[in-house]
This record gives structure tokens, C-alpha cells and sequence, in this order.
């Protein structure tokens, strides 16, 4: 049995790894995972890239703009970060307070973000722009993580923030807005992906497979209407906050592939396309258009072949 160290954000998105530690998948495969969520990008990648944690459950463009030297801190050596499994389109929410009513109404307010540079910021600067307001419209505040936030928001200490579920739909439940959505502007858009230092998933490649193989499982099983109420439990028993009306329609949004999961984990070439080009144009540096710098789906051709 390895031990993996893994780090996600907190969401919705993470209800495969609960069902694979619920119904022994990981165990299965060798593997004993401790999840722990991260309170921001930052924090994430720097302790993967130091050994504290062996996988991150991370936004892909955050694998391109680490190992660009683009990120939210500089980590030097530069980070041998790699993404070798999809995880979700997933859709970003751009939530408001109850008084703004579209993107144009935040010109002099203040958006939460969890980095100025990296994840999804890049998404609301797209939306801004297509609203016709420039980044210099509105106060930007690197607040972390989607939970801290929401909080913000709801607290009122920010007028704005990209959320992913299930704190999407909390949000409209409490009566607040949202004006617009990543799925509305991007045909496809590859949010979440799985990485790693490749020099750690080179000397355990083992444990990486069998990762991959639990993944597989509890995403397979996450998927398969048979189990909706199951996983709506689930999902109550391993987030706080999420009240029983407000889950089924998480559990809906999360295994639509248009907004949530994606089938297998695959990566989307289309959406994985998208992230580069958004990052050419805001990331304030050159991005490589080339996919293979940032992916190798070699362990995972390996674990579905059973190697």
C-alpha cells in the first residue's frame, strides 16, 4: 500500500475521489489517499513542487503558468509540473450581489479572485472584455479558494466572484445573480486535470496507475444515473454548507460533461486549446501553444491498459 498526498480545491468535482475512498477503490489499487483542499492555487503549487503533496487536482491552466514561470508566486527551480489525467469542463459562475444584474454593473467594484494571474482568472477577464470593460474598470483581490470567495461575496465585502459548484447553486438559492458563465462563452474549456512532478510520477509510476485506475472507478461510478441519490448522500456526508434542497441540482450539474465531469477523465483538445489562447492574450507572457509541453497521458494509457 503507497501513501499518496493528494491537494484539490474544494467543490463539487471531487465527489470521485470520495466515492473511490468510500468504496475501497484506492485500496484496491494500492494506493491510500489523504485528500486535503487547498486554500489557494499558491499554496497548491508550492507544496507540490516541494514534495509536501504527490498530486494536485488543479485548474490546467495552473500547470501551464508554473511551468512558465507565470504563476501567482515564482518557484525556482522552475517546477517539473505536469498534467497527466482531465477531470472537467467545468462551468465558472460569475457571481454577483443581489444589486448587480449584469458584467457591465461591476465598472468600479471590487471581484475576488483566488490569483491575478492564473486559473481562471483569465475566464473573467474574457467575460469583462466582452462586456466592454477593461481590467483597470474594477478592483481585482486575490481572496483564495472558491469557498473563501463566496464568503465575500455573500458577505459583501466583494461584489463579484467566479464559483464552481456546488457553491454556484448555493449562491442562487440565497438570491444572488449570476450574469454569466463560462459555458455560455466557450464551446469547450478544460477547467480541472490531475498533475504532478514528473520526476515523483517517473520513480512511482505504480502509484500514479493506480490512482488513475480508482479515479476511473469512482468517476465511472459518479456518472451512472443508478447511483444519483447515492451521490447526492455522498455529497452531503463530505461537504459542509451544501443543504439537502440545493444537492440534487449539484449532483445534475456535475455529471452534465457540458458543465461538469468529463466521461474518463479525457482531455479536451478544443478546451484544452482555449486555456492556452487565453493565457496568450492575458497572461502577460508568451505560452507555448504546444499541448505536449504541459500533458503526457502516458500513465493513464498504461493504467486503462492495465499495465
Amino acid at each position: 500500500m503507497t501513501d499518496l498526498k493528494l491537494i484539490c480545491f474544494p467543490g463539487a468535482p471531487n465527489l470521485p475521489i470520495f466515492a473511490a475512498i468510500e468504496k475501497g477503490w484506492f485500496a484496491a489499487n494500492g494506493v491510500n489517499v489523504k485528500l486535503t483542499t487547498t486554500p489557494s492555487s499558491a499554496f497548491q503549487a508550492e507544496n507540490l513542487a516541494n514534495g509536501t503533496f504527490d498530486i494536485a487536482g488543479t485548474a490546467f491552466d495552473n500547470v501551464v503558468a508554473y511551468r512558465e514561470k507565470q504563476g501567482a508566486v515564482v518557484i525556482e527551480p522552475v517546477p517539473d509540473f505536469f498534467a497527466f489525467m482531465g477531470a472537467t469542463q467545468i462551468e465558472l459562475a460569475l457571481v454577483t450581489a443581489k444589486d448587480v444584474k449584469s458584467v457591465a454593473d461591476l465598472k468600479g467594484r471590487s471581484v475576488a479572485l483566488d490569483a491575478l494571474a492564473t486559473g481562471f482568472a483569465f475566464v473573467l477577464y474574457e467575460m469583462l472584455e466582452r462586456a466592454g470593460l477593461k481590467q483597470a474598470d474594477i478592483e481585482m483581490a486575490a481572496v483564495g479558494a472558491t469557498p473563501l470567495r463566496w464568503e465575500s461575496v455573500r458577505a459583501g465585502t466583494h461584489a463579484a466572484t467566479l464559483t464552481i459548484e456546488p457553491f454556484t447553486s448555493i449562491a442562487r438559492a440565497q438570491g444572488f445573480n449570476v450574469v454569466e458563465t463560462s459555458t455560455n462563452m466557450f464551446a469547450a474549456y478544460q477547467g480541472g486535470s490531475f498533475a504532478a512532478r514528473y520526476s515523483w510520477a517517473a520513480a512511482n509510476a505504480d502509484a500514479v496507475k493506480g490512482f488513475i485506475r480508482s479515479y476511473l472507478k469512482g468517476l465511472e461510478w459518479t456518472l451512472d444515473p443508478a447511483n444519483k441519490d447515492e451521490a447526492v448522500k455522498l455529497l452531503l456526508a463530505n461537504m459542509d454548507g451544501i443543504k439537502p434542497e440545493v444537492a440534487p441540482k449539484v449532483v445534475a450539474n456535475l455529471v452534465n460533461p457540458r458543465s461538469g465531469l468529463t466521461p474518463k477523465a479525457a482531455f479536451l483538445p478544443d478546451g484544452v486549446a482555449t486555456v492556452l489562447e487565453l493565457r496568450r492574450r492575458y497572461g502577460g507572457g508568451k505560452a507555448n501553444a504546444d499541448a505536449a509541453r504541459y500533458i503526457d497521458t502516458s500513465f493513464y494509457d498504461d493504467a486503462v491498459k492495465g499495465v
